[in-house]
């Protein structure tokens, strides 16, 4: 018999006898339906009718009392609508006859009232004349018939009502007996179904277990199995397929340990070959591979750097930050030279090391772990260290000359202009006005310098926004004017204010509305706008000028670096580098956005004085 004619057999029987349960619950249920609804239609009605003809008497005998108290076309109103009620409710009574003896209820309260309405109409007839004798009259004749009338129709009620709680009874009784019955059949056929169900499970189970524990066995590597299922359904041939399967694995095996044996070693053997330190860092950021020059970098062993975690081997909260930033986003780091050096201290000797994160991804998009590579930068640092030393160097030395030099020129073109002809005059102009330019250099260069070293001094403080906007539009009012340019600051009241260097964050405002001049033509427009950016304070200004070609766009804060156009002349190429650093400074951002032949955007973040709690 085939697995699948098994497991069918089985469970048609379990599905006979829960179809069985269930007809013997729908048997019962239908009685137990049956014996309620007699309840409710045998005697329901019945009832509701004796409690309507004792309600409408009521109001009848309360219609007579109206009349005696003088209200006499009120209460003969009120009393035929009840009289029409009363005999509405007594028809559907008589209509609903189901117990034994209730016909002759009903008769002896159709006759009684009949009697009723005869003595209750001659009672206006006595209370209108005034006869003496009119509450004996009520209370003698009609106030008895009115009592045995009710009094009957409460009869009628209670008989009805005592056929409803012997119905109930029954209904119970086949409620109990239906329980106990489906109770003892749902059980028998449990218990059935229960030891079909243990015996096929077997059947199935053995086997199963059997061919698991080959399957285990063979994932460990052992491939010698032997499985004993010996039945000719599917799971007997899924037995022998196993066994085939470890067969062929073993011999696959066999054949191609030594191959990946080899693939390993040569990948390891390049990476020990490489001059440059490679970590190899799995998910959870613990160290899987390591060449002997990053080791040697680290100053650790082999042995003793894989399985540690990153950070206890690399010790840089920046270099880990990183790579966590890596692991998450799945994209290399965009950081500049300076951002992506690695410093490493030996002694007394600091070496400094340019790493590169690159992420470790399967087909699938799964991430596996990150790569870091370590290529020694210090002779590059170490030049670019005397780099900053001879420029601030020179520059001190040029500053003292050039300041003699604007010196002489000032006097020779205060005292000796008279004795001057027109050409001399405009060359000494002109050499006034490159000695202005080579002191700014040299001023630009020296700044830079003191801030890439970390030497130049900044003096913290809260300020308003709108002081620092207002000390660099005034600075530049001018030559604003002068130009025709419209200038305009939109400053929201509510900002908070910011803890910077008022003097060195309103020469970063003065330069950008400096260059928005240069390359705005007349009659040109300048924003200054300032809106709040979660802790900082970000701060724009924007020109429709002639805008940044996108070439340049990605390189305009590098050093001697300009826009090349007719305005470029006498820039040094450092003013937005030097603001660049100065916002780094700060721990701001700056960035542009131009749309060539549309204009130019600035914009910088400062942070505010009193950053709002974020909760632990």
């Amino acid at each position: 018999m085939e697995l699948k004619e098994k497991i069918l057999a089985g469970y048609g029987l379990v599905l006979a006898l829960a179809v069985a349960v269930s007809v013997w619950a729908v048997i019962n249920l239908s009685q137990l339906g049956s014996a309620s609804e007699a309840i409710l239609q045998e005697n329901y009605r019945s009832i509701l009718a004796a409690e309507n003809m004792v309600n409408a008497i009521e109001r009848q005998d309360s219609s007579l009392l109206l009349i005696l108290q003088g209200h006499e076309a009120e209460g003969l109103t009120q009393f035929r609508q009840n009289e029409l009620a009363f005999l509405e409710w007594l028809g559907r009574a008589k209509d609903n006859i189901t117990l034994e003896g209730e016909s002759e209820v009903l008769q002896t309260i159709e006759a009684e009232y009949l009697t009723f309405i005869e003595v209750s109409t001659r009672l206006p007839a006595t209370a209108s004349g005034h006869l003496p004798g009119v509450s004996s009259y009520y209370l003698d004749i009609v106030l008895p018939k009115f009592n045995q009338i009710r009094e009957a129709c409460i009869d009628l009620r209670e008989m009805n009502q005592a056929a409803m709680l012997a119905a109930s009874g029954r209904a119970q009784e086949v409620s109990v007996r239906a329980i106990w019955s489906t109770a003892i059949f749902g059980v028998s056929v449990g218990a059935i179904g229960l030891i079909f169900s243990l015996l096929l499970s077997n059947i199935l189970v053995h086997p199963l277990k059997e061919m698991t524990q080959a399957a285990e066995r063979i994932a460990e590597g052992d491939y010698d199995v032997a499985i004993t299922v010996k039945s000719n359904d599917e799971l007997g041939r899924l037995g022998q397929e196993i066994r085939s399967m470890s067969r062929k694995l073993k011999h696959y095996h066999e054949m191609n340990v030594s191959r990946l044996l080899t693939e390993k070693r040569r990948g390891e053997a390049i990476i020990r070959s490489i001059n440059d330190g490679i970590i190899v860092i799995d998910a959870d950021f613990r160290i899987i591979a390591i060449n002997p020059m990053a080791a040697q970098i680290l100053d650790i062993t082999l042995a003793e750097a894989r399985g540690q975690h990153c950070f206890d081997v690399l010790k840089s909260p920046n270099l880990y930050a990183h790579m966590k930033s890596v692991a998450e986003t799945g994209q290399p780091p965009q950081l500049d030279t300076r951002e992506s050096t690695f410093a490493v201290q030996h002694g007394d000797k600091t070496e400094y090391y340019q790493f590169s994160i690159t992420p470790v991804r399967t087909e699938q998009d799964q991430m596996l772990g990150v790569v870091l590579l370590l290529q020694d930068v210090t002779k590059l640092a170490e030049l670019d260290r005397l780099k900053s030393e001879f420029v601030m160097t020179a520059s001190h030395e040029l500053r003292t000359p050039l300041t003699s030099i604007a010196m002489s020129i000032g006097l020779l073109m205060e005292r000796a202009a008279s004795k001057l002809t027109g050409d001399e005059q405009d060359l000494l102009q002109a050499a006034q006005e490159d000695a202005q330019r080579l002191r700014n250099l040299v001023n630009n260069l020296l700044d830079l310098s003191k801030i890439e070293a970390g030497r130049m001094e900044m003096e913290f403080e809260p300020v308003g926004v709108s002081l620092l906007a207002s000390r660099a539009i005034s600075t530049m009012a001018a030559q604003i004017s002068e130009k025709g340019i419209v200038l305009s600051q939109h400053i929201p009241d509510n900002l908070p204010a910011v803890k910077v260097d008022p003097n060195k964050i309103t020469w970063v405002l003065t330069n950008l509305i400096a260059n928005a001049l240069r390359y705005t033509d007349e009659g040109g427009h300048i924003a200054v706008c300032t809106e709040k950016m979660s802790n900082f304070v970000g701060v724009s200004v924007a020109d429709d000028g002639i805008g940044i070609p996108l070439e340049q766009q990605s390189k305009i804060f590098d050093k001697f670096v300009q826009v090349k156009s007719d305005q470029t002349v006498g820039g040094s190429g450092l003013g937005l580098a030097i603001c660049k650093e100065i916002i780094k400074a700060h721990g701001g951002a700056i960035w542009v956005e131009s749309v060539p032949g549309e204009g130019s955007t600035f914009t910088f973040t400062i942070p505010i004085a009193n950053p709002p709690s974020t909760g632990p």
